[in-house]
């Protein structure tokens, strides 16, 4: 071995940088936990350690010590954060850490610290400067060297490069953005880039923050039942649909836990129910606002759901599986701040993990045993989110062959459409799970579960596609559960004969809040009892889909959408691409 670093100088000194981000991504990958992304970009962005060396190749060592004295912090934050967690440190987690103060820290380190991470950390230590003892200078011949410089700045730049020189219609801000996001699973840049995103994330929140509190309160809000709801809760699922669900009457028994409760009466299943857009952040802006797609603007200038529910006097907890900083996320991260208490559970940096949605049961039970005479806990899912194989633990791959997989689906893509359904038996077990434990609390208690959009995994057999695109929309990107379950004090306190008569009404969840507020047992100004899917005066309104902010792109949901059975979408959808071709 002695030999080796004096014959593959190189080799041994990318071998020393690499293993700082090593050390805890090959575990993460190896335990299942997170797909080949992460080490793939270590492997590549770890080559940005070399180019200093290779120019200046006589303080190899001197280089190469203070490269690991660079990386060795974030190195075993990142590796400790593993052994604790079982994920990876993001920016999720960073996050966190601060917004969390000096006695939440001191009470973590107390409750984590074991004896044994002492060796752990002396031998994570040991390691590299065993390494570093052994390095030799880069005796290369200087074109070599040059050669070598050149290309990997090609290999570690090459997303800055592509983005801003090769890809149109793009910025400065986007080909840094997109380095930065392919440079961050490496330490140090984990940490690095980690903050500066935090720092981003955290300005555009307050933003949005301040905004919310300059929204005037809702007019003349009162309560229009003689007791509210002691207990509510609203459980936001995730890229799940209803068509895929035996309780919506799909083949494969799917639902088996909501589908026994719906046999005992103990649910309301709503079955003409889609959201107004196919993707998360763009659906929750309605759904959780006044705004809906004739009127985005309301989404800055009247109140949401929980200034609603605090409004009302209910302490508002918001649990969530979710990814907590991302670009994307931080309208819902804007979201759960507005709540008096905030759980994050998800510090993944991507999707691509195993991260099972039944970590919010513990929490969620914590937010039941809440001494609050009134309180709203909201549980944001990630459910059967792609990758659909990191949505359910193996205990749940229950679908495994071709056993009720559609004709048309080829034998490469079955696995994928198995797993989707295994992804929704496991959401099934969680959100029965949810209900089973409100149950047990025997209070005045409400619980409404809806998916944020629909997804289609190889629905129609003229276009094998998985996953969303609102540019040629389908039902099953736009078909999503709406079930709601209400306590025996609940009904007994309230007249619900007419929820149960307008269950097959055809609604949009662009108009949630005024359902909602109804639910519980609100009226204000504000309120249009024409949108509220269990009123006596709802009517049958448009159901708009497509973006707001382009009014050309809406179209009413019928008009696209003629029917819900597959052959027939299907066959609208032939007709339409052979007209495209015979232009």
């Amino acid at each position: 071995m002695t030999d080796f670093p004096k014959k593959h100088p190189l080799l041994w000194a990318y071998f020393f940088v690499a293993y700082f981000s090593l050390s805890y991504h090959i575990p993460i990958y190896a335990t299942g936990m997170s797909g080949f992304i992460g080490l793939r970009e270590t492997l590549l962005m770890s080559l940005i350690w070399l180019i200093p060396i290779l120019l200046v190749p006589r303080y190899t060592r001197q280089l190469l010590a203070l490269c690991g004295l660079i990386m060795w912090p974030a190195a075993v934050i990142s590796v400790f954060y593993f052994i604790i967690y079982g994920q990876e440190f993001s920016q999720s987690a960073i996050f966190i850490v601060f917004e969390s103060n000096i006695a939440e820290g001191s009470e973590f380190v107390a409750s984590y610290w074991q004896w044994w991470f002492i060796p752990v950390l002396i031998l994570f230590t040991a390691v590299p400067i065993w390494m570093w003892r052994q390095a030799r200078s880069v005796a290369i011949g200087h074109r070599k060297r040059v050669a070598y410089a050149a290309l990997f700045t090609l290999i570690a730049f090459f997303p800055f490069i592509s983005t801003a020189l090769i890809k149109d219609d793009t910025t400065l801000d986007d080909a840094v953005y997109h380095q930065m996001k392919r440079m961050e699973p490496a330490a140090p840049w984990n940490l690095i880039v980690g903050y500066a995103k935090y720092q981003q994330q955290m300005a555009s929140m307050t933003a949005l923050l301040e905004k919310n509190r300059q929204v005037e309160p809702l007019q003349n809000l009162k309560t229009k039942v003689a007791t509210l709801p002691d207990t509510v809760v609203l459980v936001l699922g995730e890229s799940t649909n209803r068509q895929r669900m035996s309780l919506y009457g799909y083949h494969r028994p799917t639902t088996p836990h909501l589908d026994a409760l719906q046999a005992k009466n103990e649910l309301m299943v709503f079955t003409d129910v889609i959201t107004p857009r196919p993707y998360t952040i763009e659906a929750l802006q309605q759904i959780l606002s006044f705004a809906d797609s004739k009127n985005p603007d309301l989404f800055y200038t009247k109140p949401n759901l929980l200034n609603m529910m605090q409004q009302a006097g209910y302490e508002i907890t918001w649990i969530t599986n979710q990814q907590t900083q991302t670009r994307r996320n931080t309208m819902l991260t804007t979201f759960s701040q507005l709540a008096d208490h905030q759980v994050y559970l998800n510090n993944n940096r991507e999707q691509n993990a195993n991260q099972y949605d039944e970590v919010v049961l513990p929490p969620f039970a914590e937010a039941l045993a809440s001494n609050a005479v009134k309180k709203l806990i909201i549980v944001h899912l990630l459910g059967t989110h792609r990758a659909y194989e990191h949505r359910f633990p193996e205990t749940y791959n229950h679908f495994t062959d071709s056993s009720g997989v559609p004709e048309w689906v080829t034998p490469n893509l079955v696995e994928d459409y198995n797993n989707y359904d295994n992804a929704i038996l496991y959401n099934d077990e969680v959100v029965s799970s949810l209900i089973k434990a409100i149950d047990g609390k025997h209070d005045n208690s409400l619980l409404v579960y809806l998916s944020d959009h629909g997804e289609e995994v190889y629905d129609y057999p003229d276009n094998l596609f998985a996953g969303r695109s609102e540019a040629d929309p389908t039902s099953a990107m736009y078909t999503v559960p709406f079930v709601v379950w209400t306590s025996p004090k609940f009904r007994e306190a309230r007249d619900i004969d007419q929820w149960h008569s307008a269950t097959d009404r055809p609604y949009s969840t662009a108009h949630f809040i005024h359902t909602f507020a109804d639910m519980v047992g609100l009226s204000f100004t504000e309120m249009d009892d024409r949108e509220s899917l269990v009123s006596r005066n709802f009517q049958v309104l448009p159901r708009w889909i497509g973006d707001p902010l382009n009014a050309q792109s809406l179209r009413h949901y019928s008009d696209v959408i003629q029917d819900k059975n597959p052959s027939i979408q299907t066959a609208k959808r032939r007709v339409s691409k052979d007209i495209k071709r015979a232009l």
